[in-house]
């Protein structure tokens, strides 16, 4: 299901669900509702369950990605083999022990072995796998692994740093914990190598 909206000043918002799944979505989170104590029929939570079964469908649209085919689609002839970097990468997913945000930037690079990919291919690749319920350390490594099976590359680098929500709204209420998670292949094991990326990605430009 596809819906438009147009507001006053012309803006075009797109809105794509699975009409199938949300009405069964909205009928189960009405029902939490009433199981935490809430009223579903009280004014401010008339819309929520709908509200909440769009945004779950948003946040786990990974799910119908393929990464592979996302990064084989811009694929180039180059012969280029030095490290190609895209840092700072956003990521919001949900913890699939809580199905709590965690939030962070994932940095990676990867060095050409005849083919290179478009670079906002790499962004989509985290996208892809950030928007499904995750755990971070398998996020890293399906991301470095999806690069590696697609592109054939000398190596390849992952550093993902993220906050874990629910590390500080429950459990030990830890507001400032970052966890950090890694994953390299083929040249990047090497530490002259591991190191000059490590560099690079704390660099920032002036």
């Amino acid at each position: 299901m596809e819906k438009n909206r147009k507001g006053l000043l012309g803006y075009e918002k797109i809105e794509k669900f699975a009409p199938e799944k949300l009405k069964e979505l909205e009928k189960h989170y009405r029902a939490i509702l009433s199981l935490i104590g809430e009223d579903p029929q009280r004014e401010g939570l008339l819309d929520s369950p709908l509200r909440v079964a769009k945004s779950i469908q948003f946040l786990t649209q990974g799910y119908d990605h393929d990464p592979r085919e996302i990064l084989l689609s811009a694929r180039f002839k180059e012969d280029y083999r030095e490290m190609v970097i895209v840092k700072d990468i956003e990521i919001f997913s949900l913890c699939e022990h809580h199905m709590i945000p965690f939030v962070g930037k994932a940095h990676i690079g990867y060095i050409p072995n005849g083919y290179i990919t478009g670079l906002s291919k790499i962004a989509r690749v985290v996208e892809a796998y950030s928007r499904r319920l995750q755990v971070q350390e398998r996020l890293t490594s399906q991301i470095k692994d999806a690069i590696n099976d697609a592109l054939n590359p000398l190596g390849v680098a992952v550093v993902i740093e993220a906050r874990h929500m629910c590390m500080s709204m429950r459990g030990v209420q830890k507001q400032s914990s970052v966890t950090t998670t890694s994953d390299f292949t083929g040249a990047f094991q090497r530490a002259e190598t591991r190191a000059e990326f490590i560099s690079l990605i704390s660099t920032k430009l002036s």
